[in-house]
């Protein structure tokens, strides 16, 4: 598998100084890649002890933590519980990605349970949204021109830099039609993480450019053309009402079958495997914590974990679906070769850009040169250059 294809398993982004940041500054990282050829890079912390006053000073604050903590707590009706073997509990909180209502549900399933871990669905390709603010990101989905179409084909390739920028362009219209920046609840996520005391904050999306490369070598060349056609002419109108509406699982479930039945395959490799592969992360997530320990003759003590996940609606189902089941992401994490439709679909592609690349330069230079034969200056040279050749 390409290096830039590398996964990430329980991606841990530090988020602002905890209470224990002192405690978690003495944990060294090491890198290692799987010898069995699994293509996930994981991050390991080396085994460590903690002095005596840490331990007690650990203790004491994951005590306050579990107090605050609400043992039944009152979650809305967007969140589905979750339970592992071994006593973990997950709340998975169903988000739409344009909607004020799913922060005011993540921030409140957040403050109730008091996680350890919070998992978002996103992956280390869109990390940045997470740092910039709603007007910064509102004006990026905004503008959407060659330089960044350019930028995303150099990056993945030209037929994953169509679609990211086609699928942006989605993103782009319900932005200017809502007024509101994607992501929120993810924003929402972060704060709240950093304010709840040993939380780890968890990227936990298979990265963008697998999804996209999987998602275009599943399509027949109709199927891209189509697809790339109705992606660039939207213009049906989106209303703030009809985001709230896909919290809704009855309508939710109606989209979805519409799109099955149109691009099955596209549902396939950008729904149900990121399914599998959300449903992985969580439990991963969610196993059992260990105290630490104050000598390492002190036996080893574990905890359930209480983990949040913060996905799309769409998701939910799936990972539900999912979560009894023995998971193998190997084949999912996979990029297929290019077919022969492939080729010819980019091949087009290519064509239609420099195509009108060159028509564009065409029309420019054309203008350009009227611009310059209408000035006083040019017109006089020119007509001192029809008296030269009237006299020979």
């Amino acid at each position: 598998l390409p290096s830039e294809f590398v996964s990430y398993r329980l991606l841990q982004i530090q988020c602002p100084p905890l209470m224990y940041q002192k405690m978690a500054q003495r944990k060294h990282q090491v890198y290692r890649r799987v010898s069995d050829g699994n293509p996930l890079r994981v991050i390991e912390y080396a085994e460590t002890t903690f002095s005596s006053a840490d331990a007690d000073a650990f203790k004491i604050l994951l005590e306050m933590k579990m107090k605050k903590r609400q043992k039944k707590p009152t979650l809305p009706s967007t969140v589905t519980e979750l339970d592992t073997e071994d006593g973990s509990k997950v709340y998975v909180v169903g988000t739409a990605h344009f909607s004020d209502s799913s922060k005011k549900d993540v921030v409140k399933t957040i403050q109730e349970v008091q996680p350890d871990v919070v998992v978002v669905e996103l992956c280390q390709y869109r990390v940045s949204m997470l740092k910039m603010d709603e007007k910064t990101l509102l004006k990026e989905a905004k503008e959407i021109n060659l330089e960044k179409l350019q930028q995303a084909i150099k990056q993945n390739g030209v037929m994953s830099g169509l679609m990211q920028m086609l699928l942006l362009k989605v993103s782009a219209h319900i932005t200017e039609q809502l007024g509101m920046a994607p992501g929120g609840e993810f924003r929402e996520a972060f704060k709240e993480a950093s304010k709840v005391p040993f939380c780890k904050f968890h990227l936990g999306d298979r990265p963008i450019p697998v999804t996209f490369k999987r998602a275009i070598a599943a399509l027949s060349f109709w199927q891209k053309v189509k697809l790339a056609w109705g992606l660039c002419f939207l213009s049906d109108p989106i209303s703030k009402d009809d985001v709230e509406k896909c919290k809704q699982k009855d309508l939710l479930e109606q989209m979805m079958a519409e799109m099955i039945g149109e691009f099955p395959d596209l549902h396939r490799t950008i729904v149900s495997e990121r399914d599998i592969y959300l449903t992985y992360m969580l439990k991963q997530a969610a196993k059992q914590i260990e105290l630490p320990r104050a000598s390492e003759t002190e036996p080893r003590k574990y905890i359930p974990a209480v983990v949040v996940g913060v996905v799309g609606m769409g998701h939910v189902p799936g990972i539900e679906k999912n979560w009894n089941s023995d998971l193998n992401i190997q084949e999912i994490m996979s990029v297929p070769p290019p077919s022969a439709s492939s080729k010819i679909f980019k091949f087009v592609i290519k064509a239609t850009v420099f195509g009108l690349m060159g028509y564009g330069c065409y029309r420019i230079g054309q203008r350009t040169l009227q611009v310059i034969l209408s000035m006083p200056a040019a017109q006089s040279y020119l007509q001192k250059l029809t008296e030269i050749r009237s006299q020979h």
